[in-house]
């Protein structure tokens, strides 16, 4: 087994491949464009897309059910008028920015306007409680706050005094905001315009100066990690971490101008700040806003993104709302939909792996498409989807061939926050649902004594900040420590286990991943969330989410009557279900010590607000295993079928609840 890999395949050939991206520019002796951007910061990357295609249309939002449009050189000039506003009060070189709120296109123009004047910009979970923000605001040691409406803004009021080195509050939606229009420490983001365009008139030029001293390898941003195993850090991202990283990806996959993105993931995670930074600027392609988070998937509709980033828990949502638009459906539809779906299967095995299909098997799969999924796929706004991609936690295999059968080219990607959220990704072709495929050009890959993936990429960040010690055990002489167990394939994939500190071992010392088991039990479409317990035990035990979607359709359709969630996961009816689902995932399983013995229904879904999950849908199973330890104790007395708890729940605004209910166990 080999333990370092590299992929610097594709010298790119810009003149031959993407020459329309770069009409009318000279690039300096044999420089390649590719070098060229990386030479630029992303303030300067954004006025050469000014100079290269400044009429076309770089962002829209839809707001009110309108799309408006926005050039690449409207983009420039509020991201101009921004940043001279910032200045004027008071905003200067490597202080921080912060953003919190949903994805708009002010959220982009001021992390830029920062960074246009030297400064740092950072992204904040619109769902952090204010508790939350202040320390990260304290820890960061944050100076102006973006917020994009009245919600988030109140949350600073809360946290006022404990936050003094905050001097001005910007917001963007003045709704709600009479009452703080009075106050100087807060600004309505039109006035800042304002500001900016009287100190563009002041000094001619004076922003091009400021543009021009910032340097690739400046920090740019600090994006903070998800926190899985306690506090989040704030990770050191340069400029030319984002850009490399939309070059490398558009390297693998390339992207026209014309082609178009949705911004729906949260803006303070990597994975959205790759695509809107970095991809964006280093393609030209066109980012899309829907009009609210709730709205998301509806708007994708209108938009037909040509290609898609989403965490697993997206593509485990669509896939539950395509199975019951099949449930709902007719008899003659549903057989049509099982039968289609095993060709499906077959066929994509040969497209994954970029053989060729035998002639009856290719005609099936056409017909297929053409009478099931194509208008299936349609109805999700997928119809021009190239490529989706999947990163910030394992996809099950199952779930994974499941979007490849019905003619999505899912791929999965890995990476961290610490790299700039991919450092390997499936290729066209070559795409197995075990793996997380190859390195992108210009990264390494080896694997440690110890089992752990390192990695080394220009897309590396600079450490952590404020935090020496963490930063010295992150990096090792360039390479990067994921904290991840995993393995180089003999077809050069590589093979994510677990996080080491998560692999689990029986009492007869026999391993297993608990994701891969969560994962492959997650492809039931009544399970939204499970955790899979064992370490040290004697068997595998699970606690299980069920999904009150799914689940409550599944209840409604057979007349079973129900009041809340906890009432609901306690129906008897409900158990046998899950029971059914346990008994279907231990068949499917290759070793007797996967499978799950004992199991119990969670009372309550496991949500970020209680500290259950991460920012990004990680379970934190250290907290999860101590707020629950009685009731894992109980689940491993086989003696025991029943135990009295006290649920405890937190809402957004940080009030807690307790209700007692009674909580089953059962044997498999």
């Amino acid at each position: 087994m080999p333990d370092l890999i590299r992929h610097p395949e594709l010298t790119l050939d810009c003149g031959a491949r993407r020459n329309h991206n770069f009409k009318g520019i000279l690039l300096p002796g044999n420089m390649t464009a590719d070098e060229q951007l990386l030479d630029y910061s992303i303030p300067q990357l954004l006025r050469w897309r000014v100079n290269s295609t400044g009429d076309k249309v770089a962002m829209r939002e839809k707001d009110f059910g309108y799309w408006k449009s926005y050039t690449w050189r409207e983009y420039y000039d509020l991201v101009r008028n921004a940043a001279l506003g910032l200045e004027k009060i008071g905003l200067r070189r490597e202080q921080k920015l912060a953003l919190i709120g949903d994805n708009i296109p002010e959220m982009l123009v001021m992390a830029i306007a920062a960074q246009s004047l030297g400064a740092i910009s950072a992204g904040i979970y619109q769902s952090s409680l204010p508790d939350e923000i202040e320390g990260i605001l304290n820890y960061l040691e944050v100076n102006v706050v973006f917020c994009d409406d009245q919600e988030q803004v109140d949350k600073l009021v809360e946290i006022r005094d404990r936050i003094p080195q905050v001097t001005r509050v910007i917001y963007e939606d003045p709704r709600g905001m009479r009452s703080y229009q009075t106050d100087d420490w807060f600004l309505y983001i039109e006035d800042l315009y304002r500001l900016g365009v009287e100190g563009g008139e002041a000094g001619a030029g004076h922003f091009e100066r400021l543009v021009d001293k910032g340097q690739p390898d400046d920090v740019c941003h600090l994006c903070l990690t998800s926190g899985t195993t306690g506090l989040p850090k704030g990770a050191m991202m340069t400029h030319r971490n984002y850009i490399n990283m939309g070059i490398q990806i558009s390297r693998i996959d390339h992207l026209e101008p014309t082609d178009e993105y949705v911004s729906f993931l949260p803006f303070a995670w990597i994975g959205e700040q790759m695509n809107s930074f970095g991809v964006a600027l280093a393609t030209g392609i066109t980012i899309n806003f829907p009009e609210s988070v709730e709205t998301a998937m509806t708007d994708l509709k209108e938009i037909g993104p040509h290609f898609m980033f989403g965490a697993p828990r997206i593509y485990e949502t669509i896939q539950s709302q395509i199975w019951l638009k099949i449930d709902e459906s007719y008899k003659l539809n549903k057989w049509l939909y099982r039968y289609f779906m095993k060709i499906g299967e077959e066929a994509a095995r040969y497209r994954m792996t970029g053989q060729k299909m035998p002639p009856v098997l290719a005609f099936k799969a056409r017909l297929g498409n053409m009478l099931v999924f194509r208008p299936l796929i349609n109805q999700i706004g997928m119809m021009r989807l190239r490529r989706a991609y999947t990163g910030g936690a394992a996809l099950g295999p199952e779930l994974f061939t499941f979007y490849q059968a019905i003619g999505v080219n899912l791929k999965q990607i890995y990476g961290q926050t610490e790299i700039t959220g991919i450092a390997y990704m499936h290729r066209d072709g070559d795409v197995r649902s075990d793996t997380v495929g190859k390195p992108l050009p210009e990264t390494d890959c080896k694997i440690s004594d110890e089992g752990e993936i390192l990695s080394r990429s220009p897309s590396v960040c600079a450490g952590y900040y404020k935090l020496p010690e963490k930063t010295d055990e992150l990096l090792d002489g360039g390479w990067l420590h994921s904290g991840d167990a995993g393995y180089i394939d003999e077809n050069g994939h590589l093979v994510v286990i677990d996080r080491i500190s998560d692999v689990m071992h029986n009492t007869q010392g026999e391993m297993f991943s608990p994701m891969f088991l969560e994962n492959k039990l997650k492809f039931s479409p009544y399970i939204k969330e499970a955790v899979i317990l064992g370490d040290r035990k004697d068997f595998v035990a699970a606690l299980i989410n069920i999904d009150p979607i799914v689940v409550g359709k599944w209840a409604e359709d057979r007349g079973i009557s129900y009041t809340t969630f906890m009432d609901l996961s306690q129906k008897k009816e409900i158990a046998d279900l899950m029971h059914a689902q346990v008994a279907d995932f231990n068949k499917t399983v290759e070793k007797d010590h996967f499978k799950i013995h004992r199991f119990g229904i969670l009372y309550k879904l496991l949500d970020v607000d209680d500290g259950e999950l991460t920012k990004t849908g990680k379970i934190r199973r250290d907290f999860v295993f101590n707020k629950y330890r009685q009731i894992i104790d109980a689940l491993y007395d086989v003696q025991l079928c029943e135990k009295k708890v006290a649920a405890q729940f937190q809402y957004q605004d940080g009030q807690t609840t307790t209700v007692e209910t009674r909580m089953k166990f059962y044997t498999v």
